[in-house]
């Protein structure tokens, strides 16, 4: 559990306003946790983001053990420093200069290749962190060389759902099931769409390198997995892919809130049930300077939503990521 509104720099200096956050994770009816969240206000400034500070958050949802969901949780922040860290692609280009070109295409046109770097940033973080999870091992977590039995690496998987926010978008990238929302003037718009192997183009895709989707108590992957992409599952990997989905949306002095859940929470809650009470919350009286952190409106909107779902009778592990936007929107 974790609630932020303050962040200090890697020397110990204040770092500029950050969101506030409330963070829950439960094990809930399952006899072990294999969920993890991370939350990293202010990460760092990148060169992409014109040296503007970012704000990292992700749920990840593990089957098969714990492992490659912690993995994510230790390692996937640090390689996206790395990838950021190694960027330093110039996004204006030559056309910049053509008075050809109104101010508005050109700044188009930027927008355009800030997105592609931003995506082919977070695929290598996808890409080297599913490498490292072909390599650790089912029993003890670790790495090799760990002693244990060949055949207990890369036994295990994980969901990934990320949300880096700027002062001006939110970026989300999706690998599997788990999903982020978000509450615009009251309304649920998701900004992930989950790999569901019965979904058309997940299944079609299977079925074309030789899998097949069974049905039983839900669809799944050669009637084994219930999600379509996931990070690991080495012994799936012909059909469970970890390349993720993007979404880029431009922040609005509407936004609410940007709710990040497993699929813990949205079995039972919809979009609109979880804007609905995150917002109810976050509408109360904000607390005024440090104060507690732990009472804070977006704390008690993520308590009340894994509640909610205990009550719905989840069956599975429930971790709850809820953002404030309202807190450091900067209209621009």
């Amino acid at each position: 559990m974790s609630d932020s509104n303050s962040a200090t720099s890697g020397t110990g200096a204040p770092e500029e306003q950050v969101p506030l956050v409330g963070a829950i994770s439960l094990i809930g009816r399952r006899s072990s946790m294999e969920d993890e969240i991370s939350v990293w206000p202010n990460l760092c400034s990148p060169y992409i983001n014109k040296h503007r500070p970012i704000d990292f958050f992700a749920v990840y949802d593990g089957h098969g053990g714990p492992h490659v969901a912690g993995l994510c949780r230790n390692r996937m922040y640090l390689i996206l420093l790395e990838e950021l860290m190694m960027t330093r692609t110039i996004i204006s280009g030559s056309t910049s200069n053509n008075d050809n070109i109104s101010r508005q295409s050109r700044k188009q046109l930027e927008w355009e290749r800030v997105k592609e770097v931003w995506k082919r940033v977070l695929r290598s973080c996808f890409q080297r962190i599913n490498e490292m999870a072909f390599v650790t091992c089912y029993e003890c977590g670790i790495g090799v060389p760990c002693g244990c039995p060949p055949h207990n690496y890369g036994l295990g998987g994980s969901t990934a759902v990320l949300a880096i926010l700027t002062e001006k978008t939110i970026i989300v990238a999706n690998c599997g099931d788990s999903r982020a929302v978000l509450c615009r003037g009251g309304r649920a718009m998701p900004l992930s769409i989950d790999h569901k192997p019965d979904r058309p183009e997940e299944r079609a895709r299977i079925e074309a390198c030789g899998g097949h989707v069974d049905f039983d108590d839900c669809a799944r992957v050669l009637g084994i997995l219930a999600t379509s992409r996931a990070i690991g599952d080495k012994y799936l990997k012909k059909y469970i892919i970890s390349e993720p989905e993007f979404t880029f949306t431009k922040r609005e002095a509407e936004d609410e809130c940007l709710i990040l859940a497993s699929d813990g929470l949205w079995n039972v809650i919809s979009n609109e049930e979880a804007c609905q009470v995150a917002r109810e919350c976050l509408q109360k009286e904000k607390p005024s300077g440090r104060g507690d952190i732990f009472s804070s409106p977006s704390r008690a909107a993520a308590a009340l939503l894994t509640r909610l779902a205990m009550g719905r009778g989840s069956e599975d592990n429930i971790s709850v990521i809820v953002v404030d936007l309202k807190i450091d929107y900067i209209e621009v």
